[in-house]
């Protein structure tokens, strides 16, 4: 298997996309982040001290997902057409998952995780006064689709 982001001589470089097509491109990332019973009760009744903990996740994984350039070294600047974050809170867990669209030469898995991931930090960073036993796990790429133009 060739690694596409080493030169001939082994060293990091980033991918010459310019000779590829245009595709919609979509990616789907999930993680979740687990916790107590007693810290997700009060996520859901909007009692921590910092505020909303999905909204300001929600809104964070968005921001990261547009960030991805900027944090991961050898990852190409797109245009990012939308990024989604939602999440799914059970009794022990919140799930999260982030849809990524754009149409480019390359891209968007990257974004659709980052964005998983500032979402997921976020929320351990709202609550880990009240819960110092939270643990992020999962964070994977889901699903990833290219539709020629």
């Amino acid at each position: 298997m060739e690694l596409t982001h080493l030169d001939s001589s082994g060293k990091a470089t980033m991918v010459d996309v310019s000779g590829k097509d245009e595709v919609k491109r979509t990616a789907i990332a999930t993680g979740r982040i687990k916790m107590k019973k007693e810290t997700i009760e009060k996520v859901q009744k909007g009692l921590m001290k910092k505020g909303d903990v999905l909204a300001c996740a929600r809104v964070a994984g968005v921001t990261g997902g547009k960030r991805t350039a900027d944090l991961i070294p050898l990852c190409h600047n797109i245009f990012i057409d939308q990024i989604d974050v939602d999440f799914e809170v059970k009794d022990e867990e919140i799930q999260i998952t982030a849809r990524a669209k754009c149409v480019a030469k390359t891209g968007i898995e990257m974004e659709a995780l980052t964005a998983v991931a500032v979402a997921a930090l976020t929320i351990y960073d709202m609550c880990k006064a009240v819960d110092k036993e939270m643990a992020i796990s999962d964070i994977q790429l889901t699903e990833k689709k290219k539709e020629t133009l």
